[in-house]
C-alpha cells in the first residue's frame, strides 16, 4: 500500500478510530525500538547525561522557566531582526 493511499484511509476514520490508531502505531514502533540504530555521538551524549544523573549533577528545568526562555528567546530574536 502506497503512503497516499494509507493517507486516505485514515482520513476516512473518526476520531476514536484515529487514536486507536496512533496507538497501535506507537506501540509497534516500541516493539522494534531496540533495532532503531543510535548514531555514536548520540550514544555517547546519553551516556554523559546518563553518569551525570547518577551523580546528581544534572540540572533541570521545569516546563514553565523552558517555556518563558523559549517564549523570550524568540521575542528577543524578533527584535533584533526587524
Amino acid at each position: 500500500m502506497k503512503v497516499e493511499d494509507i493517507r486516505q484511509e485514515v482520513s476516512r476514520l473518526g476520531l476514536a478510530e484515529k487514536l486507536l490508531l496512533v496507538e497501535d502505531v506507537w506501540d509497534s514502533i516500541a516493539l522494534t525500538n531496540a533495532e532503531f540504530p543510535l548514531p555514536d555521538w548520540q550514544k555517547c551524549e546519553l551516556d554523559k547525561r546518563y553518569e551525570d544523573y547518577k551523580a546528581g549533577e544534572s540540572n533541570y528545568n521545569d516546563w514553565k522557566s523552558v517555556h518563558e526562555g523559549l517564549r523570550n528567546k524568540k521575542i528577543d530574536e524578533d527584535c533584533l531582526f526587524s
